[in-house]
């Protein structure tokens, strides 16, 4: 069945905020159902009022798109906060929104590049080929060659800071996210968010970390074409291929085309950390293709992560494979690393330090040994139940500062993304793999 098009998007100020009002009175309306049908029949599960909330929420952030339906797909991947309801809605903004109608792209190419798309190609599919939160692809073909076309939602940009301040209130009080850190944090995702509606910094950056990564076997990257592309819009070659994440879902990857895919994933990600410390950091499953000969296509450089030199040499440190035998070491990175303070009372460094022990241990046990199966359910077991008893920490929710460094954010997202994917792909992978620099300079990848 086709999803329904949207043929405008709330671009004012007061236009979204009425809107998220609006979403506001409906899961106010939503908790009074749910309360006068546990009256009434008593067994009325929270899950209901969950998927209730949920649908109201994601079909709202839809028609906003931007960075709100953005935050929702960060938050999607995070198990350990959401609810399964919310996880499963708001995953859906990574692989498909509502598209735009097509006389809104036409606009964004005649105000963008001065033409109308058939004026450019030979031929331009009218209908999105996939939609997510801040833009969606068309497919065009020029001189007999296909081409991916990335069109920007309009005014999602300009919307970024005044959408997130508006998602604040749901994210601290239906997700009980702490206000310290989310203050600390905001920031960091506001960055990003600007940077991902630049697209003249994501062509630069997608033809560098393609071209220095093109070496990496096992893996696929699309041409760019600066002719082709402007601020809000980006061409590149089309790659046939099937979403990542539809494979995984149709039960299409067995283990052993999961580890030969996972390994070039992992390979991948070590060596942007290791050698370019600037890295694709938004690992969902709707940015990788399978392609038809075994390669992992990827497909969308723009969320990148650049990696301060100061706070490479500390957090990396946490996966030293010795990191736990030494804890003098191991306090020095913890107060580097804000998850303890020098004025904390010693009952909260001690309990501080014993929970981010127990994390580090959990999230470094991957590289405790050359190679790692990401298909052992037990594992993962205890990651998700580690994130969800973290979530309902009193001492963590309620704690005055932020535990962590901002530019943790993104890197731990990173991980817990990779994870994720490969034990979806039931991937064994060599983990000691970590590429060496290359000798040719390293691009600078700054905004």
């Amino acid at each position: 069945m086709a999803m329904k098009e949207h043929s405008k998007i709330p671009v004012s100020k007061v236009q979204r905020a009425g809107k998220f009002i609006s979403t506001g009175a409906k899961i106010g309306s939503n908790y009074l159902k749910h309360y006068s049908k546990k009256l009434v029949r008593g067994d009325v599960s929270r899950e209901e009022l969950h998927e209730d909330n949920a649908i109201d929420i994601y079909n709202s952030l839809s028609e906003l798109k931007g960075s709100a339906l953005k935050v929702a797909q960060m938050l999607s991947m995070d198990k350990s906060i959401l609810p399964n309801a919310y996880q499963k809605q708001f995953s859906m903004a990574q692989y498909s929104a509502p598209p735009l109608s097509f006389p809104l792209v036409v606009r964004t190419f005649q105000k963008d590049l001065g033409k109308k798309p058939h004026e450019l190609f030979d031929a331009f599919s009218q209908s999105a080929s996939n939609a997510a939160s801040m833009g969606q692809v068309h497919q065009g073909e020029k001189d007999g060659k296909k081409y991916a076309i990335k069109v920007q939602y309009p005014g999602v940009g300009e919307s970024i800071r005044s959408d997130l301040a508006l998602v604040k209130p749901v994210a601290l009080r239906m997700f009980k996210l702490n206000p310290a850190e989310y203050e600390e944090f905001i920031q960091e995702v506001e960055g990003r968010l600007m940077e991902e509606v630049d697209y003249d910094l994501e062509l630069r950056r997608s033809i560098e970390l393609s071209e220095s990564c093109s070496f990496i076997e096992g893996l696929k990257f699309p041409k760019y074409y600066p002719d082709l592309s402007g601020s809000k819009i980006l061409s590149m070659d089309w790659i046939d291929g099937k979403p990542l994440g539809e494979s995984i879902k149709l039960g299409e990857i067995d283990s052993d085309q999961g580890s030969i895919m996972g390994q070039a994933m992992w390979d991948f990600y070590h060596f942007q950390i290791h050698s370019l410390k600037a890295l694709h950091a938004d690992p969902h499953p709707g940015n990788f293709l399978v392609c038809p000969d075994g390669k992992l296509g990827i497909i969308d450089f723009g969320c990148v992560k650049v990696i301060p030199k100061d706070f490479y040499e500390t957090y990396f440190q946490l996966l030293d494979r010795d990191i736990l035998a030494d804890p003098e070491r191991l306090n020095l990175v913890f107060q580097q690393l804000n998850f303890i303070y020098p004025e904390d009372p010693a009952s909260e460094k001690v309990f501080f330090t014993k929970v981010f022990t127990e994390m580090v241990e959990l999230l470094g046990r991957p590289f405790q040994g050359d190679t790692f199966d990401f298909s052992d359910k037990s594992y993962f077991d205890q990651l998700f139940g580690l994130g969800e008893r973290l979530s309902n920490m009193p001492e963590l929710r309620n704690s005055t500062k932020a535990r962590g460094v901002k530019d943790a954010l993104y890197i731990n997202r990173t991980y817990f993304g990779l994870y994720n994917l490969l034990h979806e792909m039931k991937a064994k992978v060599n983990t000691s793999s970590f590429l060496k620099p290359q000798e040719k300079p390293i691009p600078s990848f700054a905004a």
